[in-house]
């Protein structure tokens, strides 16, 4: 007498879940006030990486390729040595730490978690769902007058980040609006296309009341790459949709208010009449370019730019930017970063962390766009505007952003899905997808052909 086989919906659990796991947290409130360490998403994070290892050992088989092991693995020796040029133990491990889980062991974890395009489109579209829940608290916050404070008005959309990490908000939204725009310029089911067309429309509203200039160019220069490489009919009809959708966003619904256009006019101002906001990026920009001259190959150690900062740093620094709102009280909150990626890899772990770092992204992008180029004519076109997209906007935030707050494990989730398509899910290609997106799959490499071509 044979047992019975397992049920299909038990051996068809996408072990990607753990992950749609990360994503979710992020919509839980964060404190009032509170100093924007380690979250709920973050642990979870750690044991999605724990989960990876733990079915690594269980499969008995290579977890990695030799070029997936090279791209992801080649910021460990810059960030090992920036470490070990670190002012005090407890900063290098920290900041240590905190590099491996953004830029390794998560975006390592992620890529071989995803089993196929089924598993990456689903985590897309958690982002989208993530970003849809942020944005309607935003737009509620503006609305009310509850949100951060934004020249002497509690009207900037934050989500549940609070006034603390008034960049969080921007982020989510402006990933799930990525994500959207791939999904709606791919190959699936017409009603998949038209969902994700209007969850990409419904977003633009919240990401304009973010007030963020950093996160509007990033979006702006993805969605016109994601438009490109779609290929010029779909990007001549989403342009048309676009524009429509702003008509509607500034003459119908209002949104032009003055204080919008005044901060979409300051773009173009920075050079000329500055805010205050742009004189300290430039200050602290300025800053971390002292420390890389004083140390040109290491750096100053990780975590080192506050200890360094004001024997850099001009008298054009203020003490600090002022936050209150979204249920959190006045504060003066320091500038403890220069609010440039690069600029701050570069002062931290000098030439030789920045190429490392920056090296294993442009390695991603070059894979990621190869395999779009590879898979045009294939299907899984979805996927490839999607992981580049991605890749793009985070890539061009990284001149107006750095790394911190909650959201930042989003970071990690992100270069892992451009990771699985750059180093695995691109190769993908020889397989046909049905129209309806889902898998004639006969010569795809599934589950099992892609942990081979992973560990080949």
């Amino acid at each position: 007498m044979t047992l019975a086989p397992p049920p299909p919906r038990a051996r068809t659990l996408s072990p990607v879940l753990p992950v749609v796991a990360v994503v979710a947290l992020l919509a839980l409130p964060g404190s009032p006030g509170g100093e924007g360490g380690a979250g709920p998403a973050d642990a979870c994070s750690a044991l999605v990486v724990l989960f990876c290892a733990v079915r690594l050992l269980r499969q008995r088989r290579r977890p990695l390729s030799r070029t997936a092991a090279v791209v992801l693995g080649l910021p460990v020796a810059g960030l090992a040595l920036a470490a070990m040029g670190a002012s005090s133990p407890g900063a290098g491990i920290g900041g240590l730490g905190r590099y491996l889980q953004v830029f390794v062991l998560v975006p390592a974890a992620v890529l071989l978690l995803i089993r196929d395009r089924s598993d990456f489109r689903l985590l897309a579209w958690s982002f989208v769902a993530l970003a849809g829940w942020q944005g309607a608290v935003g737009v509620h916050q503006y609305v009310t007058g509850t949100g951060a404070s934004y020249q002497g008005e509690e009207i900037r959309a934050v989500g549940t980040f609070g006034a603390q990490d008034v960049m969080g908000m921007a982020t989510v939204v402006s990933f799930g609006l990525v994500c959207a725009v791939g999904l709606a310029l791919g190959r699936s089911p017409a009603r998949q296309r038209a969902v994700a067309t209007a969850c990409a429309l419904g977003l633009l509203l919240p990401l304009a009341l973010s007030f963020s200039r950093g996160a509007w160019i990033a979006t702006a220069v993805t969605c016109s790459a994601q438009l490109v490489l779609a290929g010029p009919r779909r990007a001549l009809k989403a342009g048309a949709v676009a524009v429509a959708a702003g008509v509607v966003l500034v003459g119908g619904l209002g949104v032009g208010t003055a204080m919008l256009q005044e901060r979409i006019s300051s773009i173009t101002q920075v050079a000329d009449a500055p805010d205050q906001s742009v004189t300290d990026r430039y200050t602290m920009w300025a800053a971390a370019a002292g420390m890389w001259r004083e140390h040109p190959l290491t750096g100053v150690g990780l975590k080192g730019f506050p200890e360094h900062r004001d024997a850099h740093a001009s008298l054009a620094l203020s003490a600090g930017s002022d936050t209150e709102g979204a249920g959190a009280g006045f504060r003066k909150q320091p500038l403890l970063s220069p609010h440039n990626m690069y600029l701050l890899v570069l002062g931290e772990q000098g030439l030789i962390g920045l190429l490392a770092l920056a090296g294993s992204w442009l390695a991603l992008l070059v894979c990621a766009l190869r395999g779009l180029i590879r898979t045009r004519r294939a299907g899984g076109l979805d996927c490839a505007l999607v992981a580049c997209g991605l890749l793009v906007w985070q890539l061009t935030d990284f001149l107006y952003a750095d790394i911190g707050g909650p959201s930042t494990v989003l970071t990690a989730v992100v270069l892992g899905l451009a990771a699985w398509w750059a180093l695995a899910g691109g190769e993908q290609t020889r397989g046909v997808e049905g129209p309806a997106g889902h898998g004639r799959r006969a010569q795809t490499l599934g589950s099992g052909g892609r942990e081979e071509a992973l560990g080949r």
